[in-house]
């Protein structure tokens, strides 16, 4: 494939794998025996054992670029992959209100489950979206200037969920439609292009527990936002080579005046080395949420039924390690 540079737009045609016509038909026909015979209940356990299942069956191409990268998420820490298939004739209007998810099978819901079982297992915090294990990420009227999925403006860099003890270990979007002007772009930035650019000390400050990161604001406080920790965390962790980040523009919150500038030193870095991914239907986008943050450009909906609509899913690679927070033994984490 062609390289692509910082703050590059990724177009079709440009992703790291694109499926073939052949391929895309027989990932549709292990998708839709997902959504038939009666149990299309897709957050249910049973449901999500028959994605476990139905992945082994799916195309040789898509299973193997997705272990692959499970393996080692690479300079980018993103893996694009096109032409998944979406069922484009059955999509009703992009939805419209507030946390709106997905709960009976689709096309769309069961590509995306299948693919979190073959890099883990599914997950979901019962705070956000309602628990939902297939979430829609779409722009809701008078939410524009919403600092989350449901806005416009434009979203800063973050990692997903950091502030909890059990944050996934990846996240995967999947492109239903594009934003009319195709104006929409998602921001990716990850550590091992952004770690050289930073400065010995800053480094250091980085890898110091003098940063405080809170819920974001797409946790409902109603439904309790889990459990925040609230001890100083580093932002910086793991191998000094290869760190994991923890962090959320937003709602990190540096403690000392030189996690202030480490922390800024660190934004920076990041918009240089940022990638721009403008995805149209069908484009399945695969983040390594422990090396890489993402964000979001500005874009203008027009909330007539064809606004950009992803839809998304958190994967882990251990679901045993936060069973603790799971009930029943379930995907979704309720505290």
């Amino acid at each position: 494939m062609p390289e692509t540079t910082p703050d590059t737009t990724h177009p079709a045609g440009l992703a790291d794998r694109d499926l073939t016509p052949a391929d895309a038909d027989a990932c549709e026909r292990v998708a839709r025996t997902l959504c038939t015979g009666g149990h299309d209940q897709l957050d249910s356990p049973e449901w999500v054992a028959r994605a476990r299942d139905a992945w082994e069956d799916l195309p040789l191409l898509l299973r193997r670029e997705v272990r692959r990268f499970r393996r080692h998420s690479g300079p980018h820490g993103t893996l694009v992959i096109g032409g998944l298939p979406l069922d484009q004739a059955a999509l009703p209007p992009t939805p419209t209100v507030p946390g709106s998810v997905q709960r009976q099978a689709t096309i769309p819901a069961a590509v995306l489950t299948m693919v979190a079982c073959g890099l883990g297992e599914p997950l979901a915090y019962l705070a956000e979206k309602s628990g939902a294990l297939v979430q829609d990420v779409v722009p809701v009227p008078g939410q524009e200037t919403f600092h989350g999925n449901a806005g416009s403006v434009p979203l800063s860099f973050h990692t997903e969920n950091g502030f909890h003890p059990h944050p996934p270990d990846y996240v995967v979007f999947l492109c239903l439609r594009a934003d009319h002007d195709r104006r929409a772009g998602m921001r990716v930035a990850g550590i091992r292009q952004a770690l050289p650019l930073l400065s010995p000390a800053g480094r250091q400050v980085l890898f110091a527990p003098e940063f405080l990161t809170t819920p974001p604001p797409s946790f409902s406080s109603e439904a309790g936002a889990g459990e925040p920790d609230a001890r100083p965390r580093p932002v910086l962790s793991g191998a000094v080579e290869d760190p994991d980040i923890r962090m959320a523009q937003l709602v990190t919150t540096p403690l000392t005046p030189r996690a202030a500038a480490a922390l800024a030193e660190f934004g920076r870095a990041c918009e240089a080395t940022a990638r721009t991914l403008r995805l149209t239907p069908g484009d399945l986008v695969v983040i390594d949420n422990r090396v890489t943050v993402h964000g979001r450009t500005a874009f203008h909906p027009r909330y007539d039924g064809a606004d950009r609509w992803l839809q998304r899913t958190y994967v882990t690679t251990d679901l045993r390690r936060s069973r603790d927070h799971r009930p029943h033994d379930g995907h979704v984490l309720t505290r």
